[in-house]
């Protein structure tokens, strides 16, 4: 699967970039820099004049791909939930069992990322800690209308929108299924956003990833017929 992944080009939405990053090494050391950066700075402190000296090439080089730091935002999440859905469909194929699929799909929103060998150029470790710190940012903004009504956001729609399709599987009854999952998704965040900044709001177990075995918990829970 592995293998197939990383021959897998993510296509995200045009109106992110003005030049596909893709299209280019340049481009793809915009992005992979961009990843390190913000993650090392903060989406605050970061700018594009500090990212051209980062991947020594002129800060104007940047602006031929992105208009913004928050498009580069926006990219970055775009790309990690396009990536997101590839990992799902492989996963869940030919497994029948819709709960055995659901605790599948539970288990990649909570996971801890490593630094694998799929898509070199992106560091997925510095990518989560961009997810955890600083994606809500990418439409905790005034432009969000615009930039929903304009498909920017699907990526992250079709992850929940898979999964909630499985929990009607489960029980079609259930009346609240991508509200429960999209509070998995955040929720996965905050939690460890708080067990590195603010350990007195969650709870840790030796030994158990605490995140993964409460949203499972919460799920399956919630869901019961």
């Amino acid at each position: 699967m592995q293998d197939l992944l990383t021959k897998i080009e993510i296509k995200l939405n045009e109106s992110i970039y003005i030049k596909d990053p893709n299209s280019s090494e340049l481009g793809k050391r915009i992005v992979s820099g961009g990843v390190d950066l913000i993650a090392e700075l903060g989406f605050e402190q970061f700018n594009f004049k500090k990212l051209g000296l980062h991947i020594a090439s002129p800060e104007a080089s940047i602006y031929r791909y992105f208009e913004s730091k928050h498009k580069l935002l926006l990219y970055i999440t775009s790309w990690y939930w396009g990536w997101m859905e590839y990992k799902l469909v492989f996963a869940l194929a030919n497994i029948a069992s819709p709960e055995e699929r659901l605790e599948i799909a539970l288990n990649l929103l909570t996971a801890d990322l490593n630094d694998t060998a799929e898509y070199p150029h992106i560091n997925k470790v510095n990518l989560q800690r961009i997810l955890t710190n600083e994606a809500s940012k990418a439409y905790l903004c005034k432009e969000v209308d615009d930039e929903n009504s304009h498909g920017v956001f699907l990526g992250y729609k079709q992850v929940v929108a898979r999964i909630s399709d499985i929990i009607h599987e489960i029980n079609p009854d259930y009346a609240y299924p991508h509200m429960l999952i999209s509070t998995v998704v955040e929720g996965a965040h905050h939690q460890r956003y708080f067990a590195d900044h603010l350990p007195r709001l969650t709870d840790k177990i030796d030994d158990k990833n605490a995140i993964k075995e409460f949203y499972k918990e919460l799920v399956l829970k919630a869901i019961q017929k």
